[in-house]
């Protein structure tokens, strides 16, 4: 155990903590967003392809009751007949419509024998940096509209509804928010208008059917959280041959110097002359007698 003892050091117990709180990490958070992602715009992908050669059908055989939702038919193309409530209208604001600003105006929509839904007009373009242009009023009356189910945003966080020059504006298009802000209750699942509707704006196009590089950065972060446990694993088994190097190379030194100090003992002790015997020592103190 005494080899690994090195890891218990501050600086060692620093770099276990960091990699395996970033492996942590990627494991469970940073590529399942990226991997959650990818599945999301797949699914849109697909629900837009099939949407371009299905006929469109009644709002009604998808939204039946007024909490009603339609997240497996987004993008389907559905018709509705019913009458705009202008006095409940919302912009959105901060949007973007083939890059450049926008706001999108919302309006509910009362369906004949159906839910209230709510439904994008399109976009108008802001003035004079944010300023709310002049909107014309939807048509008074029963109309039929044809749209694009959508689901509901999520919340803008930290981004509350506000009311200017007597409009009111949100910053997503979360049909909770609306619902609650204008005191009229919406379906679970919005309508997008196509072009040429009654009522309708500047026309927002289909998104673009890319996959993106979700599915690739998801892959990235799971390949980071395997390497980063090997590289502090590479890094631990490198400190250790280092260490049992350095412990032999002591021990061999230590040997030399053992051997060298006892043949130098050795050789000292050749070079020095015989103790004298009793009789010796007093034949040098008397002189030897004949």
């Amino acid at each position: 155990m005494r080899r690994w003892a090195f890891l218990l050091r501050p600086q060692w117990l620093a770099l276990l903590v960091v990699v395996l709180a970033f492996a942590y990490l990627c494991f469970t958070v940073l590529a399942p967003w990226q991997l959650g992602k990818n599945t999301k715009t797949n699914r849109e992908n697909a629900q837009i392809s099939r949407s371009l050669n299905a006929d469109p059908m009644p709002v009604t055989s998808v939204l039946p009751h007024q909490d009603s939702a339609a997240p497996d038919e987004q993008w389907q193309r559905v018709t509705a007949t019913g009458r705009y409530l202008p006095e409940a209208q919302v912009l959105a604001r901060l949007r973007s419509v083939e890059g450049d600003p926008a706001f999108e105006v919302l309006v509910p929509f009362a369906v004949d024998g159906g839910p209230t839904v709510l439904v994008d007009r399109g976009y108008v373009r802001p003035v004079e940096g944010s300023g709310v242009p002049p909107i014309d009023a939807p048509p008074s009356g029963t109309v039929t509209i044809t749209a694009r189910l959508r689901d509901s945003e999520g919340l803008a966080r930290g981004k509350e509804p506000f009311e200017a020059d007597g409009i009111r504006q949100v910053y997503s298009i979360n049909i909770e928010q609306i619902s609650t802000l204008t005191g009229v209750p919406l379906a679970g699942s919005y309508l997008q208008l196509v072009d040429g509707q009654p009522g309708g704006l500047g026309t927002i196009p289909l998104p673009h059917l890319d996959p993106g590089p979700f599915l690739s950065y998801g892959i990235q972060w799971i390949a980071f959280g395997i390497i980063a446990p090997i590289g502090v694993g590479y890094f631990v088994w490198s400190e250790i041959k280092v260490r049992r190097r350095e412990k032999a190379l002591a021990e061999a030194a230590a040997k030399n110097s053992a051997k060298n100090a006892a043949t130098e003992s050795g050789e000292n002790a050749g070079d020095a002359p015989a103790p004298l015997t009793t009789e010796q020592k007093l034949a040098d103190r008397y002189g030897k007698r004949s």
